[in-house]
């Protein structure tokens, strides 16, 4: 029992997994009636195995000291695709936590998010306030327009993701080479191409 600390649902340490089900009730139950939606929908059962998976996903994957947008997202998005290796049968909307509806979003506006990407000189920035913005867990992304409440949060964790499943279908890699590889290489070898 954690007293509903959602920052930590799973510890994995040494060889203990500690797991906090008291975050597993439901999205609807009594407990989480003051907690964010986008918080609440991921309080379910289903959603255990995608943290017990992460919380290894992350173990694999220590923190560098990426200074650069682009090399934050795509960092992002190899463990994203280690849950793609680990989950094969788990939704992406599961996996990155997202409702229907947002899920629906971040694939309907992936290009105009791309776009937003490169107009407005993201790619390469190293301002911080970019982690908030677009990586972070959040209710929707912060673009700054009048819609984003309709955007999910982490859509640059989504796009980095798209950007190494790219690289992974334009290249014969195994994960072990995937998770050493320098995210700039992989960048530029993705051959990513948003589609709508």
């Amino acid at each position: 029992i954690t007293n509903m600390d959602y920052e930590s649902r799973v510890i994995y340490a040494d060889s203990l997994l500690l797991l906090s089900l008291d975050l597993y009730l439901g999205k609807d139950h009594q407990f989480y009636i003051d907690f964010p939606e986008y918080i609440r929908q991921n309080n379910q059962k289903d959603h255990l195995i995608v943290d017990v998976a992460k919380s290894f996903v992350d173990l694999q994957m220590p923190p560098r000291q990426n200074r650069r947008f682009i090399d934050k997202i795509i960092a992002e998005g190899k463990k994203m695709y280690l849950l793609d290796a680990y989950l094969p049968k788990v939704s992406d909307r599961e996996k990155i936590g997202y409702s229907q509806e947002k899920l629906d979003w971040a694939l309907a506006n992936e290009e105009q998010v791309w776009i937003y990407f490169i107009e407005n000189k993201l790619l390469y920035s190293t301002d911080t306030q970019l982690n908030y913005r677009f990586i972070e867990d959040a209710p929707f992304s912060k673009f700054y327009m009048a819609q984003d409440n309709l955007s999910p949060g982490q859509i640059g964790v989504w796009i980095g993701w798209q950007i190494v499943r790219s690289f992974m279908e334009n290249n014969d890699v195994s994960l072990q080479d995937l998770l050493k590889m320098d995210e700039e290489e992989l960048f530029r070898k993705s051959k990513y191409k948003p589609r709508n």
